[in-house]
């Protein structure tokens, strides 16, 4: 079957030109062909007409590879440079050994042998002294090999290593905005992909510079080639002058010289802009504009030293007076403008608000924040934008985790709070405090260590782990060193997220419960009709979430369920025993949401023992057990749980306790008091197509 994307010709034929044409437009066989082309040139002679459409291809597409580098914002956006680098340089020597031919075989022809371009450069540059166009050409060479090239490789190759190894905090960061809800899967995916191609970029364009400082060697050996070997050829083999012959073949090696060395000079300017740009947004004027000429004071200096050399006795008084006078006008302008104040948005007149009802302050806030005088700029400027946009994505994160959209965040200023601190307050009771430090960034080291940076040691108030304030100028050296560096309002939005899922069973109100029954699908209307409230009152599905939520089960599969609360209801009033039926129905659920890295389910078991202590130790009759377990056993059982738990800690795992149906809820019940991240899980809850891990016993 013919391929759809080519035009076909009938068996037996000849590709027709339309059909070569049609297979040249694509883009891989145009490359191979030029490519191929390319070695050809390394191979066969070519005419001097030739030579020359090539040398002009040459010089053209050097120009247009240091525009671009000039004009793309950053550097990833040309991230073909090396391999373009590649193959002009292998171009560059084709042409030269193509040069080579014409001038030792046509060289005693005259100047025009090796072609008109290069004619045209070599009287260009000689001016009539083919000394002075050997110099001029050796001076060029040494620009490029030894200033320019070794520069913009020595940055290419800083910046792969720097760009290495940063990379794991780089990737710790991405995944903490991804954790936070920042960002979705799609963006952390396309970050990880930009990180993979810095260090991959950067890594290319530490090699490339090789081929062009290669490519400088060989222009000087083809140079001493044309020179001696055009000499020799010309006097003895076709009996030229020697003194014609030297000005010949000199101007033809140094005007091939220079239409190779200029296109190779021109890509290492370009090079060096690229691998330069790192770090600075936007084109390259605007950004040498933005920082160097908005400082009046900077500006000022300049005026000021070009007027005092325009004095000097002997000097030149009107480029400098001139330099002078511009840069004078240029911070008079800076300066006056910076007076300026913004502009101010124009709004139109509003009505004298209403008096405020009294009723309005028995209104509770959810949840609240409040901020020192000295954190107002987190709501007020572009910081602020970036702390609401967080605790939006955050509502929206939470909603997607556990099933229930978090009420609305208040954010006001509190003037009895110190200057960088803030309060969170859950139904304006305070739930959190901490502080923050505006214009540093917070470093913590991964596993658990102080950071080794000069700041402010503190604690990390979500989890209390160690961490220190350190300036905004030591960010790259703290990525450096692996640290895992957050912001200000990542802090506070971090602590935040803890808080709210320790809360989250007083957050679910019965208003909320009733917004989630009718935003249920139309097709699951009907179970709700037929549970609420004949079956169960909406009262009692509100307590079955709640303790859902109170061990961090997701209550998103709401139907489900509904639906385990339906089997349950007509045998039992009891919220617990109601809790433990859904739970049963969401073994799916759990067991995926528990599994390790590996798939596995790792789980800590109780001994026979202790299954028979707890189950002879519930006293009451029907719904009514309660658990009465003498205390000398209770911190027997605590401290086998804490034990177990820190050796599966260290060795990686994060596991549930596995208990039978029946102690579950009193064995979660004394848990909860010390090891409140701990799921307790029954044997019913676990899924039959989970893979059980066994990691402990108790």
């Amino acid at each position: 079957m013919a391929d759809a994307s080519l035009p076909s010709s009938r068996p037996g034929e000849a590709p027709s030109a339309r059909e070569m044409l049609g297979w040249v437009a694509r883009g891989e066989v145009a490359l191979a062909l030029g490519v191929v082309g390319i070695v050809v040139l390394l191979i066969l002679p070519i005419p001097a007409f030739l030579l020359d459409l090539l040398l002009s291809i040459s010089i053209t597409s050097a120009v247009l590879i240091l525009m671009t580098s000039l004009l793309i914002k950053k550097p990833l956006e040309f991230t073909g440079f090396p391999m373009v680098l590649l193959v002009t340089t292998l171009y560059r020597l084709a042409l030269g050994i193509a040069s080579t031919r014409l001038i030792l075989g046509h060289g005693h022809e005259g100047v025009h042998g090796a072609g008109h371009i290069i004619e045209s450069f070599g009287r260009l540059m000689m001016g009539g002294n083919y000394v002075i166009g050997i110099i001029v050409f050796a001076i060029l060479v040494i620009v490029n090999f030894v200033v320019i090239t070794k520069g913009s490789g020595r940055i290419a190759e800083v910046a792969a290593r720097f760009t290495l190894d940063s990379m794991p905090g780089k990737q710790m960061a991405i995944d903490a905005d991804l954790s936070a809800g920042l960002i979705d899967e799609t963006t952390a995916k396309q970050r990880r992909k930009d990180l993979e191609q810095e260090s991959t970029f950067f890594g290319a364009m530490d090699g490339a510079s090789k081929f062009v400082r290669g490519d400088a060697v060989a222009g000087l050996i083809i140079v001493a080639i044309n020179i001696i070997g055009g000499i020799l050829i010309g006097v003895l083999q076709h009996h030229v002058p020697i003194a014609t012959a030297a000005s010949t073949y000199t101007i033809m090696t140094i005007g091939d010289g220079l239409v190779s060395q200029i296109p190779a000079l021109i890509i290492s300017i370009a090079a060096g802009f690229l691998v330069s740009k790192s770090g600075v947004e936007g084109s390259a004027d605007k950004a040498l504009v933005t920082q160097l000429a908005m400082n009046p004071v900077a500006l000022g200096m300049v005026a000021a030293a070009a007027g005092v050399i325009a004095v000097v006795p002997g000097m030149p008084i009107i480029p400098f007076a001139a330099i002078s006078l511009g840069a004078g006008t240029l911070a008079w302008r800076r300066s006056q403008k910076s007076k300026e104040p913004p502009p101010v948005e124009m709004k139109p007149a509003e009505a004298a608000p209403a008096d405020e009802p009294i009723t309005q302050t028995l209104a509770i806030d959810e949840i609240k924040i409040e901020l020192g005088y000295g954190l107002l700029g987190l709501i007020n400027d572009l910081e602020g934008r970036r702390l609401t946009d967080q605790i939006k994505a955050l509502r929206k994160t939470l909603a997607a985790d556990y099933g229930f959209v978090m009420p609305s965040v208040r954010i006001l200023d509190n003037m009895r709070l110190p200057s960088q601190g803030y309060c969170i307050r859950i139904k304006e009771m305070e739930a959190g405090a901490g502080e923050v430090r505006l214009g540093h960034m917070m470093a913590m080291d991964p596993r658990g260590g102080q950071v080794d940076l000069p700041g402010e040691h503190v604690k990390e108030p979500a989890f209390g782990l160690p961490a220190t304030w350190v300036d905004e100028n030591l960010r790259e050296e703290a990525t450096f060193r692996g640290y895992t560096i957050v912001d200000p309002a990542t802090v506070l939005t971090t602590h935040l997220t803890e808080i709210l899922k320790e809360n989250m069973p007083d957050l679910l109100s019965y208003a909320e419960v009733q917004k989630l029954l009718k935003d249920l699908p139309a097709e699951q209307k009907k179970l709700v009709d037929d549970l609420v409230p004949a079956v169960v009152t909406a009262t009692t599905i509100q307590r079955v979430l709640q303790s859902l939520l109170r061990e961090r089960v997701s209550i998103r599969d709401l139907p489900a369920i509904l639906e385990g609360i339906g089997e349950a209801a007509p045998h039992t009033t009891s919220v617990t025993m109601l809790v433990e039926q859904v739970r049963a129905r969401l073994a799916r659920q759990l067991s995926f949401a528990y599994r390790g890295d590996d798939g596995a389910l790792p789980i800590v078991t109780l001994t026979p023992e202790w299954e028979n202590a707890f189950a002879d130790s519930l006293v009451g009759q029907g719904d009514d057990k309660q658990l009465a377990l003498a205390p000398s056993r209770l911190q027997d059982f605590v401290r086998g749980i804490r034990e177990v738990f820190e050796r599966a800690a260290l060795s990686g795992d994060s596991p549930v306790l596995l208990t039978s149906p029946t102690i579950r809820p009193y064995v979660r019940s004394i848990i909860e008091r010390f090891r409140g991240q701990t799921p307790v899980m029954s044997q019913n809850e676990v899924h039959p197509r989970a893979k059980l891990k066994t990691v402990g016993q108790i």
